[in-house]
């Protein structure tokens, strides 16, 4: 949104004790064009604010009289309007965790690096408390937002942020209130953390997070993090110069320089390896990032919002995951609900999903029987709304006419097992089972009551049933072969050794 001429500059208050610092920043801001004011106490702090409104505080955390955090705390009782930006001591992270929990719209390390100052200042004062652009202002258009939590989640966003959260189908209460979250932790930089079981709609919340910010008009750049090889994290993340390894003809970037001015989210975060996450707890602190063979570090201005459906306290109490950055991470967490949680939300969730297979398929909407509701909602969903989805594609497939038909049991994996469930049954450890050898049947003896028949090629009868599992497993993860490694108990190189010993066809461009 280009500032109107008519538009008065945005004000900014500075508070900070170290007179030279303050006149930097003061003469930062105001070649800016920004008006500024000054203070060197929490004290004088508030009575710049009891005389006038501010666009932005930035405060540094440590003042003669107090701590800036006092300051957020008074701004937020008194239900001020001011945006404030921390200024906290280099390697600080605690404080700068404990600043964006306060209320912070973002933070700043010692020394402060002037280019991130100036964006994030911009970044901060982008909208007016009233609505009105602050000059100058950032050429994206930033999104409203409801500050009222009691307010439906949509009203007073931009339509494009009304779209994404849109495409979170269900009105039940634990949906509005998802929504109404979303809409109230958009508004900073704090990172997000959204925690949810698989299939329950993770990078659908990110992205709404991503369209309701001031961010929206830049990058929304999706990782998951369990499907990079690890001997590329780092210049997947990072970037690379020309010539650091064998195959870099260029320069590349990363994911952090590609999610410049926006939003990266970080999928499945707790499947990174220890290594990497010391290296992300960096970039995400010092908000730099050095590309493989540079000696410089580039700064990146980006927002993290992360989702796993793991236990994070328990990976790190296992030592799988780092504390420190799980602190990092979870300044603001959102959580999702299973379907089981929200079983009202079913019926508009088919509703969604039957009119996007149709317009897929190119096939008319079938009517949706209230049987068939009743059949879904005494299933399990134990893949919640991805497992939905795969149910109503196969419905959608093999009805006839213009009703919908589902065989759930069917469905269920075309009479094989549960894959959750162990493929074969299985002693406890240690226990030691007798299996009884029988004697020789006389030839052309017959089979016992309910005993399948005997194959007559052993290793085909198994190598169809393997075939079978893992084709579904790869359906189900939407052929992601990590995900469908994961679910069956293998590793990378395991499923594809037997994806091509099987003769199993993947999707071209599906992989992982």
């Amino acid at each position: 949104m280009s500032s109107s001429p008519a538009s008065p500059p945005a004000q900014i208050l500075v508070v900070d004790d170290e007179p030279d610092l303050r006149t930097l920043y003061e003469l930062t801001l105001l070649r800016e064009g920004y008006l500024v004011e000054a203070a060197s106490s929490v004290e004088e702090a508030w009575q710049h604010l009891q005389a006038n409104r501010f666009d932005a505080v930035i405060t540094d955390m440590r003042l003669p009289d107090g701590l800036g955090l006092e300051l957020l705390q008074r701004i937020a009782r008194h239900q001020r309007s001011e945006r404030c930006v921390v200024m906290t001591a280099y390697g600080s992270a605690e404080n700068a965790v404990e600043a964006l929990k306060a209320g912070a719209f973002d933070y700043l390390t010692k020394p402060v690096d002037l280019k991130q100052f100036r964006s994030v200042v911009a970044s901060a004062v982008q909208e007016r408390p009233g609505g009105t652009p602050a000059r100058p202002a950032s050429p994206r258009e930033s999104a409203p937002v409801v500050p009222a939590e009691e307010a439906p989640a949509e009203a007073g966003v931009a339509p494009a942020a009304r779209a994404a959260l849109a495409r979170l189908v269900g009105e039940s209460d634990a949906m509005r209130a998802v929504k109404a979250r979303i809409v109230r932790v958009a508004r900073g930089m704090a990172p997000v953390l959204i925690h949810g079981e698989s299939g329950t709609g993770k990078e659908l919340v990110a992205r709404a997070l991503h369209a309701c910010s001031q961010r929206a008009g830049g990058p929304f750049v999706a990782v998951n993090c369990g499907a990079i090889p690890e001997a590329l994290l780092e210049a997947e993340f990072f970037g690379a110069r020309k010539g650091s390894y064998t195959g870099a003809m260029q320069d590349r970037d990363g994911y952090f320089q590609a999610a410049r001015g926006g939003t990266l989210f970080l999928d499945e975060i707790g499947d990174l390896p220890l290594a990497m996450q010391s290296k992300l707890l960096r970039a995400i602190q010092e908000r730099c990032v050095r590309p493989i063979g540079s000696t410089q570090e580039e700064p990146v201005d980006v927002r993290i919002v992360s989702a796993t459906h793991k236990d994070l306290q328990a990976e790190v109490l296992a030592g799988r995951f780092r504390q420190d950055l799980f602190y990092r991470l979870n300044v603001i967490e959102v959580r999702l609900p299973p379907l089981r949680e929200r079983r009202e939300d079913l019926s508009a969730l088919c509703t969604a999903l039957l009119a996007r297979i149709a317009e897929e398929s190119g096939q008319p909407v079938p009517r949706m029987t209230m049987q068939v509701l009743l059949k879904l909602e005494s299933h399990p969903l134990r893949g919640n709304v991805r497992e939905l989805e795969n149910l109503l594609h196969r419905a959608v497939a093999l009805s006839e006419g213009d009703t919908l038909q589902l065989d759930v049991e069917a469905a269920d994996g075309s009479g094989l097992q549960d894959l959750s469930m162990p493929l074969f049954a299985m002693p406890a450890p240690g226990a030691v089972t007798a299996v009884p050898v029988p004697e020789a049947a006389p030839t052309g003896s017959p089979a016992m009551a309910g005993d399948p028949p005997v194959p007559a090629d052993l290793q085909q009868y198994l190598d169809d049933q393997e075939r079978g599992i893992v084709e579904r497993a790869l359906r189900e993860a939407n052929y992601n072969r990590t995900a469908a490694a994961a679910r069956l108990g293998l590793s990378l190189r395991q499923i594809r050794y037997r994806i091509a010993r099987l003769g199993i066809a993947v999707p071209h461009g599906d992989d992982d």
